[in-house]
């Protein structure tokens, strides 16, 4: 008993000694960190103090510049005036002496005996006196010598550098709802300052994807996004791929020293249509990789089955699992069709994994020109294992056979009708489900390829065919602005396919 009592005393000191040693450690520790932090003062108060001395003898060779360029205005002007006064005396001076010679001889000519020899002298003095410089010249000085305009009042800029302090914190921006704008995979975002503040040289607008509404969450996976150097109140993120429901914007403004405060973040939604490739229902001869598929005359069924693995981590292989989605869309197909056998022989099909049972949803599609066949479209799940795109009346397509001899046509139900229309290199695809609109779109000029004017029965789902070709997709598109004015002019019109149901 007394040596287990022992033990426990010897234990309990381990332990003491063992928390004296790290308490210990930590205090060294922090130590160091004080001292690390005593040096720190002492060179950013050198390089602050180096700072101020920079800007000092930056504002004295300013205003020395500026007041020699005064003084310099100052002397021109002197030198001016100067210059037309002494011309001006210079000028009365030569009338002055030509009028006392005038003076003179008159005089003399008073004195002439001769009344003839005073005739001819008074006449002669009558004439010189008309044409005299003094009854011709200016009594008027040509400049004034009143200098007052040249005179200064510093006393605003007195007050502006009896002002001089050191930088403040920037205020806290407030980000404009009412200004900011989501649309054609862009987002525009203002804001504004709570009060005039000329001291900010720059903004930095941070941003992140979410699938959750509201405030920020502090557990988000997504990281921020930073673009820094803005110079305005307004900064729009162009080119962006909607894979996730929403986006949230914060900014904060930054002067030469330091930054400001975070706005308080806002959420904006940026509703697009985002699918992928079901892999799970294509043709065993196309191979799928996330968004791009290529014909591949071996057709081995084992294609992306390691990559949706390895994107799934030991889950199933639905594209559902992507970390992009916190949670399943019930429109989602799932994907319990292990053996990629959905669609076998000359139906080379893929089919997207969403639903489309309302609203209006957009994708496009670039397809490799040298492809033999190509089509884009739509489709009922119900789609025929061997049923080509077009040739049912369970899909809607447009179709370009490069085999034989071209021909680009919109088909449904076997029927076709031939597009006399330039085949773009990417199309895109507008589907309004609940108004029956399936249109297609030259997705770079937004020029109308085709409508079909359809009452779905079904949802649908997007669909692809490629032979001896490659194509890639886009997803997570918001409509376009031009399709959508296009297709509300449209809407009103008849079908631009009388000869397809």
């Amino acid at each position: 008993m007394e040596e287990e009592g022992l033990e426990g005393v010897k234990e309990a000191m381990r332990k003491i000694i063992t928390t004296l040693a790290m308490k210990n450690e930590e205090i060294q520790n922090f130590i160091y960190s004080l001292k690390q932090m005593m040096q720190n003062v002492e060179d950013n108060s050198s390089r602050v103090r180096e700072d101020l001395e920079s800007e000092f003898q930056s504002l004295y060779a300013l205003l020395d510049e500026l007041k020699d360029e005064m003084l310099t205005k100052i002397k021109q002007e002197r030198a001016s005036r100067t210059y037309e006064l002494q011309t001006q005396v210079a000028a009365c001076a030569k009338a002055l002496e030509s009028s006392e010679e005038l003076l003179e001889a008159a005089n003399q000519a008073l004195g002439t005996a001769n009344d003839h020899d005073f005739v001819q002298a008074a006449k002669q003095i009558k004439d010189s006196v008309t044409m005299a410089p003094a009854f011709r010249l200016s009594l008027k000085a040509k400049v004034s010598d009143n200098m007052s305009h040249l005179m200064v009042d510093f006393t605003q800029e007195r007050r502006l550098l009896q002002a001089l302090a050191f930088l403040p914190v920037p205020s806290t921006p407030e980000i404009d709802l009412a200004e900011s704008l989501v649309a054609d995979n862009c987002v525009t975002l203002a804001w504004r300052m709570p009060d005039d503040n000329s001291k900010i040289d720059h903004y930095v607008l941070e941003y992140r994807k979410t699938n959750f509404e509201g405030p920020p969450r502090a557990k988000e996976d997504q990281p921020w996004m930073v673009v820094e150097g803005i110079k305005g109140t307004e900064y729009t993120l162009s080119g962006l791929k909607f894979d996730m429901k929403y986006m949230n914007f914060r900014v904060r403004a930054c002067n030469k020293a330091v930054a400001g405060e975070f706005s308080e973040p806002v959420t904006l939604e940026t509703r697009a249509f985002m699918f992928r490739l079901d892999a799970s229902t294509c043709h065993q001869n196309l191979r799928v990789e996330d968004l791009s598929v290529e014909w591949d005359a071996t057709g081995g069924k084992v294609q992306d089955v390691k990559a949706r693995e390895k994107d799934g981590k030991g889950r199933t292989a639905s594209p559902a699992n992507s970390p992009a989605r916190a949670v399943q869309s019930p429109k989602r197909m799932p994907s319990g069709r292990g053996g990629r056998d959905r669609f076998t022989a000359e139906s080379y099909t893929v089919l997207g994994d969403t639903l489309i049972d309302g609203d209006d949803h957009y994708w496009e599609v670039r397809y490799d020109r040298d492809s033999k066949a190509f089509g884009v479209g739509v489709a009922y799940r119900s789609l025929g294992k061997f049923d080509q795109l077009g040739k049912t009346s369970a899909s809607w397509c447009l179709h370009l056979n490069n085999w034989l001899q071209v021909s680009f046509s919109a088909k449904h139900a076997n029927k076709a009708k031939v597009l006399d229309v330039p085949v773009p290199d990417c199309i895109g695809v507008y589907c309004n489900f609940h108004e029956g609109f399936l249109s297609f779109y030259n997705a770079r000029t937004k020029q109308l390829l085709h409508t079909f004017k359809v009452k779905f029965t079904q949802p649908v789902l997007p669909a692809f065919t490629v032979w001896c070709g490659s194509f890639h997709v886009s997803s997570g598109l918001q409509v376009p602005s031009a399709v959508k004015c296009l297709q509300k002019r449209n809407s009103t019109a008849s079908s631009s396919n009388a000869s397809l149901p």
